[in-house]
């Protein structure tokens, strides 16, 4: 196994990688500041080499998974290093780091005022499995989180994950596949008892009958080769 000189950047693609249900290497590179994908690549598979990550082909059509290995405890000595992935959920995880990224790019939310859904279990305790958002981020003093929700749920699981944001948060979002479907429509017969309500589809235009909070912004859709 080869031995590498560590890196600041290399420190930030552990933490990236610990800290999102699921990660490929085109959010990595975004993450962590490569100027072009083949750099990220070249140094993704540097720490592949020396033992540190590793990559998974799990779901057809879609990239490799990065995870970490048991040796990446070296440099972040909390890492969840046996974190399972759930074949149903990868593809809402990839729109999740989508949507996070060009919330980044479009709002300039820095990655640090980010906390993700895996790391707000980890502040609850992994046996306290109650509701967490996908991620939160705050803003001019304000708590925002964000929901993307690609299925419905039941309804009564999907009130209360509503009515819980509403009492913690100051906006939630939710991103949606269309704004004239069903999920769009359940969100709109929710503003008069929760107010903090907006509503976004995937191409990133907003529900102008929701609260006008935020400006527009372009969320990458495209995920498959």
């Amino acid at each position: 196994m080869q031995n590498i000189r560590l890196t600041d950047r290399d420190y930030y693609i552990i933490r990236e990688i610990d800290r999102w249900r699921v990660i490929l290497s085109r959010h990595i590179k975004e993450l962590t500041g490569f100027t072009g994908q083949r750099a990220c690549d070249r140094r993704l598979k540097k720490l592949m080499e020396t033992g540190y990550i590793t990559r998974k082909h799990i779901l057809y059509g879609v990239p490799s998974i990065y995870r970490l290995t048991n040796k990446s405890k070296l440099l972040k000595p909390d890492a969840d290093v046996n974190a399972k992935i759930r074949v149903e959920q990868i593809t809402h995880d990839i729109r999740v780091l989508d949507t996070a990224i060009q919330f980044h790019k479009e709002k300039n939310i820095p990655y640090s005022n980010m906390l993700t859904e895996k790391e707000l279990h980890k502040v609850d305790g992994y046996g306290n499995r109650k509701h967490q958002p996908d991620f939160v981020y705050t803003k001019n003093g304000k708590k925002i989180c964000v929901e993307i929700e690609l299925s419905q749920k039941s309804k009564s699981k999907f009130e209360a994950n509503i009515k819980d944001n509403f009492m913690k948060y100051d906006t939630q979002i939710w991103v949606v596949p269309s704004l004239n479907g069903k999920i769009a429509h359940i969100l709109r017969n929710h503003i008069s008892r929760y107010a903090n309500i907006e509503i976004m589809n995937l191409e990133g235009t907003k529900d102008e009958s929701t609260v006008n909070s935020m400006d527009t912004v372009q969320i990458d859709t495209e995920i498959l080769f």
